[in-house]
């Protein structure tokens, strides 16, 4: 009946094509553990709005987006949030009477429409569900498997393909009740698209309920789906295309296709009404607009204690040549220490930029043969660096010794040694275990070799050098030592590590950015080119890479032969001190290196839990004022930004990034059991790639609960990111009205756009479609 090109599908089925891989687009991905970085969940729906993505995912997952009813009412009640507020953050049609109605009963709980699983489990009392999310996360485990496991599934077949193989001998379906389903998976279709058309032919899915049924099967699928997702996120990245996700529909599909074969006479009624509620347009209840309008006051409450700290008198600027100038990722972490640096010593100046500091490197790192990407995940890598050609003599013995390792570890895992490796040896590991229990750990492991950037010619080091610094906003006035300090976590025992690490560098921490920048800007010929291209580096100016430990508020300063930093490792030790005392507040009971040390421990450190603020301005803004680690602070002047493409650089890079970041905290906090990685202590890693919470189920995705939440009560304020820039809004209209995914996250209020004027403050918010109107004064809004 169907053809077994997909390609050739025409006619109606072409529709059903579109939904499916609308569908995936709404899926966001999830980022393998060896390199996490944030995702923003809604990353597919950004075209709609917070009420319209309430609709959508109550009606395919039952989930809420915005925060139960209580959470604003406190913020109500204590005066956070005024009536002021409220009225701003009306939608038309809207009263502050009816709101405050609102607040005095409980939200509506969120209820899905069912799917033929749920509809014959409802028919049968057997947990089809259930069982279904155990037999394909017990093949998706090997398929996807990262290399965890000694015996993988065979490689180079798809995954609808793998499955078939899986499913057609797997009797635990059939003994629980779903008879022949081997059979009926065997006489499938063997391409997915042919075997997606049967199912929808057979569950009677028309194109105007495809979409939501195909999101809503997706969506239960949970992390296996965004790992499929994250599948098509890199082929596509890299100019390609990957159908898994898609074959993880057609995987679904036919599930549901045998469960109504099965049930059809018992659930036929309930299934054609679940299938009438699929169809229904989508649009916001009542209750859905009243809620985004309590988030967006909630909003607003924020800005205007942000805009008081702004309003604050600005910091004296230097006069004389600054002692010492350190440049750190935008992160949030960075802006408690960058404030303490700064009150060490009079002249220390800070920078804020993208922790990978501009350089879109893939890096072979020291005794490997795999290239990692250390850059956004948005972009491609256009640069290439590996451990300085000196260092492979050594390199090499590195690498037989890993080998080596590497065997002995599967020999201590294999199926036929490992319990008499136990038998054998474990009492020797007695030891050690004890030193890990206690946090006594060896000394710290000596630094890679240097990283050097390949294949540049000398004209593009100068272009590169130059291009950097003026994305600093630093084209003059060098201090003596100019610190370049990427950031990483010291974590023990923790799958999600990564996440930890630094997001502009995909997961990475910053360390080999930092040293392959300090050392492009301290080469004799980069140097001696500079000047040409309108920066002025004094000849006693020396670049130096560093590592900020975001756990233990330590730095590392690297490849500083030479170099008298005495008096500066002085001053960076005591913004440690001062840096872990404001963090001990949070985090009481242990000393931050106690803490990354410990392999018990669940909250080593708080992560960017509290992120509501970007602001991209000179340090002079936000100098003094205590920011309480929520804001990225990215460095700007738009007085030196020439045709603006700094600016856009930022709106489409960090400001994205940020996004993600913003939004996979917020995700994780309001919708916890959709987009929330669970118990911490209940994590087991499968495949390498994820965790799971227990021994089954699909991966969790986004935070673990006790990242964000202290035992008493949340550590993270879920608030979109309010994004502040010093420039003229006609350059950052200019900017929006050519990048349309940018001005969707704005004209759709997933970030809020404010303008600073010319003395530091807030002055102007963007409401969408290119407009702008004036910020109310903290004052005025709060009268």
């Amino acid at each position: 009946m169907f053809k077994t090109q997909r390609d050739n599908f025409t006619g109606p089925f072409l529709e059903i094509v579109m939904a499916a891989k609308a569908a995936a687009g709404l899926i966001p991905p999830v980022f393998p553990l060896q390199a996490t970085v944030a995702v923003n969940p809604y990353l597919g729906m950004a075209g709609k709005g917070l009420a319209d993505v309430a609709a959508r995912m109550a009606r395919v997952g039952g989930v809420a987006v915005t925060m139960p009813r209580g959470h604003y009412a406190a913020k109500v009640a204590s005066g956070e949030v005024t009536d002021a507020d409220i009225i701003a953050a009306l939608a038309p049609g809207m009263t502050l009477a009816t709101v405050k109605a609102a607040l005095a009963r409980p939200e509506p709980v969120p209820t899905r429409v069912p799917t033929v699983a749920d509809l014959a489990a409802a028919a049968s009392g057997i947990d089809w569900p259930g069982i279904m999310a155990d037999r394909i996360g017990l093949w998706a485990a090997s398929h996807f498997d990262m290399g965890q496991a000694l015996w993988q599934a065979a490689r180079g077949r798809s995954a609808f393909d793998a499955w078939r193989g899986f499913a057609g001998h797997d009797l635990t379906p059939e003994i629980e009740g779903l008879t022949s389903f081997a059979t009926h998976v065997a006489e499938a279709p063997d391409e997915a698209w042919p075997a997606l058309a049967r199912s929808v032919q057979a569950l009677g899915i028309s194109a105007a309920e495809a979409e939501v049924y195909f999101h809503a099967l997706l969506h239960g699928l949970g992390g296996w789906a965004q790992v499929a997702r994250w599948k098509l996120w890199e082929a596509e990245l890299a100019g390609g295309s990957d159908d898994t996700i898609t074959d993880l529909l057609a995987i679904r599909l036919i599930w549901e296709e045998a469960l109504l074969a099965r049930y059809g006479d018992k659930i036929g009624a309930a299934w054609a009404a679940a299938k009438a509620q699929m169809a229904a347009p989508l649009a916001p209840s009542a209750d859905d607009l009243v809620d985004v309008v309590l988030q967006e006051a909630v909003e607003r409450a924020g800005q205007r204690r942000l805009a008081d700290k702004l309003a604050l008198p600005p910091a004296r600027q230097a006069d004389a040549r600054p002692v010492l100038q350190a440049a750190f990722c935008i992160d949030v972490r960075s802006e408690v220490f960058r404030r303490a640096l700064e009150g060490v010593q009079g002249g220390i100046e800070t920078v804020g930029f993208a922790g990978f500091f501009g350089l879109p490197l893939a890096h072979r790192a020291f005794g490997s043969v795999e290239v990692q990407p250390h850059l956004p995940v948005l972009l491609n890598s256009a640069m290439t660096s590996a451990p300085a050609a000196s260092s492979k003599p050594l390199e090499e013995a590195v690498k037989i010794a890993a080998r080596g390792t590497r065997a002995w570890g599967r020999f201590r895992q294999a199926a036929v040694s490992s319990f008499a490796f136990v038998e054998a040896a474990g009492p020797i590991y007695a030891g050690k275990l004890v030193r890990d229990a206690l946090g006594l750990k060896g000394g710290a492991a000596a630094p890679d070799p240097v990283p050097e950037i390949a294949g540049l010619d000398a004209e593009t080091r100068v272009a590169t050098a130059a291009a950097v610094l003026g994305a600093m906003s630093m084209k003059s006035g060098f201090a003596p030592v100019v610190i370049l300090a990427g950031h990483g976590a010291t974590v023990t025992n923790n799958p999600l590590a990564s996440g930890l690490h630094c997001g502009a560098c995909g997961g990475q921490t910053g360390e080999v950015s930092a040293r392959a920048l300090a050392g492009l800007l301290n080469a004799a010929d980069v140097r001696a080119g500079l000047g040409a291209k309108g920066v002025t580096v004094p000849a006693d100016t020396r670049f130096v890479a560093a590592l900020h430990d975001t756990t233990t508020d330590e730095v590392t300063l690297y490849d500083v032969d030479g170099v008298d930093l005495a008096v500066v490792r002085g001053w960076l030790a005591e913004a440690g001190v001062r840096a872990r005392t404001e963090r001990a507040l949070r985090l009481p009971g242990a000393k931050p290196a106690a803490r990354a040390a410990d392999w018990a421990q669940v909250r080593p450190e708080w992560g960017l839990a509290g992120c509501s603020a970007f602001v991209a301005a000179p340090r002079n803004r936000t100098a003094g004022r205590d920011l309480a680690g929520r804001s990225f602070l990215h460095s700007y002047d738009w007085r030196q930004d020439t045709g603006f493409g700094v600016l856009e650089l930022i709106l489409t890079a960090p400001v994205v990034v940020a996004s993600w970041i913003s939004l996979q905290y917020y995700g994780s906090v309001v919708s916890p059991e959709a987009y929330g990685a669970g118990n911490k202590l209940l994590h087991n890693v499968v495949g390498g790639f994820g965790v799971l919470e227990g021994n089954g189920g699909a991966p969790r995705v986004g935070l673990a609960w006790q990242s964000v939440h202290d035992g008493a009560g949340l550590q993270h304020d879920p608030l979109r990111l309010s994004v502040v820039i010093e420039a003229p809004e006609a350059a950052m209209n200019d900017i929006l009205a050519r990048h349309d995914g940018v001005r969707a996250l704005f004209d759709n209020r997933w970030l809020h756009l404010l303008a600073m004027d010319d003395a530091g403050q807030i002055s102007s918010r963007y409401t969408g479609g290119l407009v702008w109107e004036a910020f109310a004064t903290p004052n005025k809004a709060a009268a």
